[in-house]
């Protein structure tokens, strides 16, 4: 039986930050509070860190990015403001400079009216748990300390002399136009072969990569016809992006493109469209792109690490060409902790969170498209036929609203119901039931080889649950 009971959810930061609606949750008071927090348990390891901040284009965005760096200057830490910036450009600027830390400002693939915080260390890396803890005990104590006078830190966001970030002050400082680059020129430089002549359409969901998406493509070549890419603070992720692939599917039939590539608010997944009209999940692309690296030789240890939503069809075609597969909880923080713990260096979600961990230390939306435009160049196939190489059992997945989180916990209903549904499904089959870390969501998926059997039990499954409730 599967059942994720085990979810991450603390009194402020769940699997994937803090995040809430802004302004009602999510408040500018909270933000500084958080703000405060954070940089003072970071100066625990740094004296006197300078921390990078990036948001996507809530209309939230700017407000609560004010409340964050007031609440980390009034520690003394120093702030660079790197604007509009997909999340995984944060990771990287923090892990390839010598800043204490980063914050994105983001929900991801929520809508406009969310928002979230979400903590990188000097690593690129999401904060351990016992990190994010003890920021919520300092949130709770309110004895932050401090500073006054010429001690506070500094915002720099337009100073060019090129010098270690650590040494930020109002007169020495990498300029953000200037890191930005840098990230530009990582994401160039992380495919060995130019795009010449793929025609491809992007839907940057009105996010955070709606120019520099684009920018890399034409950059390497590639023909490139964008879609969603005018954000106006309200329309990031409205019916477009990785979560609502419909447009993106009309417009690659429709300009007979190669392929397509869908980001979410905060480009950190990647979902794709073949030629033919043809979603292509996280899944295949994990298995599109092992297969690649596993036949250079460049796959650590033969296996890819993926989550419990991972299809059976994924694990079992894999077995099938020796690539072994590493399970996790739901969370691409769970992910990569695998990565890191056993030297894997390929990991993801079917949601479209892929981690190239010789690259990258998070989902990473443009790069993962890179790698993927470059298997299709250099194998000179169609995406379909690429994906079509993995078995995909048929998956349905329902969500329904749980607002009291403690009734889903201990339910002997539910297991109850969840027991029976995988008597009828078999050996070739499952249910995993699990609770969202970032929305008030119960999420139940059901999978098996006949369709019409799935749908049954989902549907009997749903019903129990509802009554359990």
């Amino acid at each position: 039986m599967e059942r994720g009971a085990w979810i991450k959810v603390g009194k402020y930061f769940g699997t994937d930050g803090v995040r809430g609606k802004a302004n009602e949750f999510l408040t500018p008071e909270l933000v500084y509070r958080l703000g405060r927090a954070g940089a003072q348990i970071i100066a625990e390891k740094h004296a006197q860190p300078t921390m990078l901040i990036g948001r996507d284009t809530r209309v939230s965005g700017e407000s609560l990015e004010n409340a964050l760096v007031a609440g980390i200057l009034a520690t003394g830490a120093n702030v660079i403001k790197l604007g509009v910036v997909p999340t995984p450009a944060v990771a990287y600027l923090v892990k390839n400079t010598d800043a204490a830390a980063g914050v994105m400002i983001s929900a991801s693939h929520n809508p406009y009216y969310d928002n979230g915080i979400k903590f990188f260390d000097e690593r690129g890396m999401k904060l351990a748990d016992e990190v994010e803890a003890a920021i919520e005990a300092l949130l709770d104590a309110g004895d932050v300390a401090t500073v006054a006078g010429d001690a506070a830190g500094t915002v720099e966001t337009d100073l060019v002399d090129e010098i270690n970030v650590a040494t930020a002050s109002a007169d020495r400082v990498i300029d953000s136009d200037g890191l930005i680059q840098r990230y530009t020129d990582f994401l160039e430089s992380s495919v060995e072969s130019r795009l010449d002549g793929l025609r491809v359409v992007m839907d940057t969901a009105n996010g955070a990569a709606y120019e520099l998406a684009p920018r890399v493509f034409r950059d390497l070549g590639a023909e490139v016809i964008v879609i969603n890419n005018e954000p106006n603070g309200f329309n990031i992720n409205e019916r477009c992006g990785s979560t609502h692939l419909e447009g993106l599917i009309d417009k690659v039939l429709a300009e007979k493109a190669d392929l397509g590539f869908a980001y979410d608010g905060d480009a950190d997944r990647l979902l794709a469209v073949a030629g033919s009209g043809e979603v292509i999940d996280g899944d295949q692309l994990l298995y599109i792109c092992g297969k690649d690296l596993a036949r250079h030789g460049k796959l650590n240890k033969q296996t890819i690490v993926c989550t419990v939503m991972s299809n059976l069809g994924f694990h079992r075609s894999l077995e099938e060409i020796g690539i072994a597969t590493s399970q996790t909880r739901v969370g691409d923080r769970y992910v990569l902790e695998e990565m890191v713990a056993n030297g894997y260096n390929l990991g993801g979600e079917q949601s479209g969170h892929l981690i190239f961990l010789d690259c990258n230390t998070t989902g990473d939306g443009i790069l993962s498209s890179l790698k993927l435009a470059e298997v299709v160049v250099l194998r000179g196939e169609s995406l379909e036929t690429l994906a079509g190489e993995m078995r995909k059992y048929p998956q349905l997945l329902e969500n329904l609203r749980i607002n009291d989180r403690a009734k889903f916990y201990n339910n002997n209903e539910i297991d109850a119901a969840i027991v029976e549904a995988n008597k009828h499904l078999g050996p070739d089959g499952r249910v995993l039931v699990r609770l969202s870390g970032t929305e008030p969501l119960l999420r139940v998926m059901v999978e098996g080889v006949d369709r019409e059997q799935i749908e049954l039990v989902l549907k009997e499954l749903i019903e129990k649950i509802k009554a359990a409730l």
